[in-house]
């Protein structure tokens, strides 16, 4: 057998772990409950009465201050790692229903998931120890040391139109249901067919609403060279709100967040893992 076929083989197996199956399920709930606590945030940021960051890290410090909530933001990390670990081995082996072009934009959708469940995880480990967890903040300052590189507006101008198409797509990918193909929908009543269906389309357009305004922040800072509108999830949620009917469109975006939220708890049981 060839190295190549070796390490498949071996990430396959891994892949069939029931504990990394049952970790990834129960990180799908810690991925809710901080959706939960980032809609809360943001309605929070609607009704000018926010004290914390309107992002995920500040949803993570707001778990943490809760009873009991050190415990739940360490869990959550661990499920997160998990998420990350079972995506990233769907990238390198997985997707196999799937053939040519299809094939492989699922396997860079999991590339990009596993990143984005890392950078969750590796949030949620630093709101744990309490060590420089204001994402927001970090952020910005990033943006300014990029901005006084050479080339580095250009750098911050390509990341945020990475982020904008992110946006973009995650409004396509709700809009167009393309999320059903990874659920066991032969498992589900009809009813719970058809609320996943309304969360998960809810749920995928308001992200992408908050990522695709994110992402045009950040090009404006790069043209206009001004770091503090590249603060990421939290400059987008302030900007909504700004504009004309920004409270109740703020609104709408932390309900649709909120039903992400859920959804993720209805993946805990129907994700195909």
């Amino acid at each position: 057998m060839s190295l190549t076929r070796s390490a498949e083989a071996t990430a396959s197996r891994t892949a069939d772990s029931r504990w990394l199956e049952l970790l990834a399920r129960a990180g799908f709930i810690g991925y809710g409950i901080v959706h939960l606590l980032f809609a809360w945030l943001a309605l929070q940021i609607a009704f000018g009465t926010s004290s914390d960051d309107g992002d995920q890290s500040g949803a993570l410090r707001t778990l943490a201050a809760q009873p009991l909530g050190k415990f739940l933001v360490i869990a959550t990390a661990v499920g997160l790692l998990a998420m990350a670990i079972w995506q990233g081995l769907e990238a390198a082996v997985g997707h196999r229903a799937e053939r040519g072009r299809e094939r492989v934009t699922e396997r860079l959708a999991s590339a990009g998931r596993t990143i984005v469940y890392l950078y969750f995880a590796w949030t949620a480990f630093k709101v744990f120890s309490d060590a420089g967890s204001n994402s927001a903040d970090s952020q910005e300052a990033l943006t300014g040391k990029l901005m006084t590189s050479t080339g580095g507006r250009w750098l911050v101008g390509l990341a945020g139109l990475v982020v904008a198409a992110i946006g973009v797509g995650l409004v396509i990918y709700g809009l167009k249901k393309t999320f059903e193909k990874h659920l066991k929908t032969g498992e589900m009543s009809p009813q719970t067919r058809k609320l996943a269906r309304r969360l998960g389309i809810a749920g995928y357009v308001a992200k992408g609403v908050a990522y695709g305004i994110a992402g045009l922040l950040v090009i404006v800072a790069a043209v206009n060279y001004d770091p503090e509108k590249a603060r990421g999830l939290d400059a987008a949620l302030r900007t909504l709100r700004e504009q004309s009917y920004g409270t109740a469109l703020l609104t709408l975006v932390a309900l649709g967040i909120a039903c992400f939220g859920v959804y993720c708890f209805l993946q805990s049981r129907y994700r195909k893992v």
